[in-house]
């Protein structure tokens, strides 16, 4: 059983405090999805979340073996790929994996140096430094194998000033809903196997120099019937977070364990999506069709002034509107924060999107496992998964 190591009160300026940072991240650049169907893929992306129209690589562009699509929503950046031959290695990863995330990208000034020191200390190599240039300048890019087949991309792009990469071209298009409020990545989960947790805790220690600053174990995230560990990775600067998560045993099955076995393998489990309004952005998201796991029941919403302690009188959200968008609340020493979760969005129960807004709290919603994980087994038991 793991032990927590650090309290959700334990403040990252702490934990950095004088600490040397070997790779400096300034933020994540892009995140690539591996899909069946980029064209479509994007239309849902557009029409459902409010990301717009931004850049584009396929055959018109010279790209023979592969069309991408660029979306961008404030800081945010999805790129959607998609195969267009059979002999193409993407493939390979769609017919075990399915839609989901391959490439999580993080910006940084040195490409090259981010990829010698992570080498150097055992990363396996995806990409050695290559600078990609056109008229807009250079870009250059490296990259390393993480958890499963899911890549970090080193993103250096001081010296470039076109639309994306070099390669795309802006991508225009009359058809662009409305944003919704979705504003930048807040954190990234990513979902490992029995016993892996510790082994990639310490990967992403010594390897990219972050540090483990929440642990949660599965005395503290259980339901009757699953249970499941967790450990939060941040960065120096905590500009980039990744909660790594393993199965724990249970009476039934757990989601981590229902996503490893149609993921078959680890990889990415959701995205957090942070915004400054989420009872608008989610109000946007539901009447475009996204759904949402369903509510907790009332003794949930009853006790949110109990669990907001010392920041009741900080909140400026009704909590009947919350109850009606089945929007969660949680608290810690910093602040409170408010969260919801889509039901996956690929017919796999894999990958899955969470909306948060941060009202000063640095923690994950703690408060919310139970009722969070409840939600999730009702919803694998209509799948007949649990």
């Amino acid at each position: 059983m793991a032990k927590e190591v650090k309290s959700v009160e334990y403040g990252l300026e702490k934990i950095f405090e004088g600490a040397q940072d070997f790779l400096p991240l300034l933020g994540t650049d892009y995140v690539e999805f591996y899909v069946g169907n980029a064209k479509q893929s994007a239309h849902y992306y557009k029409t459902a979340f409010g990301f717009q129209s931004h850049a584009y690589r396929g055959l018109e562009t010279g790209s023979k073996d592969s069309v991408s699509y660029v979306l961008k929503q404030d800081k945010i950046r999805l790129v959607l790929t998609t195969p267009l031959n059979s002999s193409s290695p993407i493939n390979e990863h769609l017919a075990k994996h399915g839609d989901g995330v391959k490439v999580i990208a993080l910006w940084v000034d040195d490409a090259k140096s981010a990829w010698e020191e992570t080498t150097k200390r055992g990363a396996v190599s995806f990409m050695e430094p290559t600078v990609e240039k056109d008229e807009h300048g250079e870009v250059v890019r490296s990259g390393i194998y993480t958890y499963g087949e899911t890549v970090h991309i080193f993103v250096e792009r001081k010296n470039y000033s076109g639309v994306f990469l070099p390669g795309f071209v802006e991508w225009k298009s009359e058809y662009n809903p409305e944003p919704l409020g979705l504003k930048y990545v807040d954190h990234m989960v990513g979902n490992v196997g029995w016993g892996e947790m510790n082994q990639w805790v310490k990967w992403y220690e010594d390897v990219m120099g972050f540090e483990n600053f929440l642990s949660f174990d599965d005395t503290q995230i259980h339901t009757e019937y699953s249970a499941l560990m967790s450990k939060v990775m941040s960065n120096g600067n905590g500009r980039i977070k990744f909660p790594i998560n393993e199965p724990a045993k249970g009476n039934k099955k757990s989601q981590i364990e229902e996503y490893l076995d149609f993921y078959e393998g680890p990889g990415c489990q959701h995205l957090a999506v942070a915004t400054d309004d989420i009872i608008k952005t989610v109000s946007g998201l539901k009447a475009r069709g996204v759904e949402f796991l369903p509510p907790p029941p009332q003794a949930y919403y009853d006790e949110i002034p109990n669990r907001l302690g010392v920041h009741r009188d900080m909140m400026k959200e009704d909590i009947k509107k919350l109850q009606e968008l089945s929007i969660l609340v949680d608290a810690d020493e910093d602040g409170y924060l408010l969260q919801i979760f889509t039901k996956p969005v690929e017919d796999r129960p894999t990958l899955f999107f969470e909306i948060i807004q941060r009202m000063g709290a640095k923690g994950f919603g703690a408060g919310n496992f139970k009722a969070l994980f409840e939600s999730i087994e009702r919803e694998q038991a209509l799948r007949g998964t649990l």
